[in-house]
């Protein structure tokens, strides 16, 4: 048979969309409460101010799993808005699940590539702050052109930062931590905020996932990154 022609190529991407298990719970979730807290992808960039009714510091996760992290920090921090972004839905629902449980206002959820949400959804200098928790770290080295930090998506991720907005990364693969330095590091628009050897002590300024804490016990070590937007 013959090669694909290139509109049969599957496009790459930074993430796979793996059909993981609904639970009733969380699809009962999906159901009730996306349509209050979620937010449909349209091509024109949101008022986040309109969004969450109020003007108050704006927090992009990109990639909240299964929003444990997300729901435990909008709760300890209700004077900042948190927008989290993440395609499976089994994460969706559990997320929502946890704003319910929580009684949350400060949380919305965006179901799509956050790469085309950053492109469309979100205005220049808009963020107070980004989190990127353990991104996908496509580990096969014929893979790591998958990984979503990257020189290009770090480019358009700083024009949506505000001056002085943090971006704070961590993940427990060194080499992908290593490679995250260097690429925030040549980003001119973002400056590391720690000496040493540019990783951050800050770890428990974020409650810690089921994910890391089975890590921790496997011997893994965490790797965060913290840059500010210049």
């Amino acid at each position: 048979m013959g090669e694909k022609r290139d509109d049969q190529r599957r496009a790459i991407r930074s993430f796979v969309l793996r059909q993981g298990r609904v639970s009733d719970a969380q699809r009962r979730a999906v159901d009730q409460l996306l349509p209050r807290f979620g937010v449909p992808f349209q091509n024109t960039p949101l008022d986040l101010d309109r969004l969450f009714g109020r003007n108050a510091p704006k927090i992009l996760e990109i990639g909240f799993g299964m929003g444990e992290t997300t729901a435990a920090i909008a709760h300890a921090h209700p004077e900042n808005d948190y927008l989290g972004l993440e395609v499976h839905t089994p994460g969706v629902g559990a997320l929502l699940k946890r704003i319910a449980e929580l009684g949350l206002s400060n949380v919305r959820l965006i179901q799509h590539d956050a790469v085309e949400v950053l492109q469309h959804m979100i205005a220049p200098a808009t963020l107070d702050g980004v989190h990127i928790f353990f991104p996908d770290p496509w580990p096969k080295k014929r893979h790591h052109k998958r990984r979503l930090i990257q020189a290009p998506f770090l480019a358009l991720l700083a024009l949506r930062m505000k001056a002085g907005a943090t971006l704070h990364l961590a993940t427990d693969w060194e080499d992908y931590a290593l490679q995250i330095l260097e690429v925030l590091r040549a980003e001119p628009a973002l400056r590391n905020e720690d000496a040493g050897d540019g990783f951050s002590n800050c770890s428990d300024t974020r409650p810690e996932t089921k994910f890391e804490a089975r890590g921790l016990r496997l011997g893994h070590r965490v790797w965060d990154v913290v840059f500010r937007k210049i």
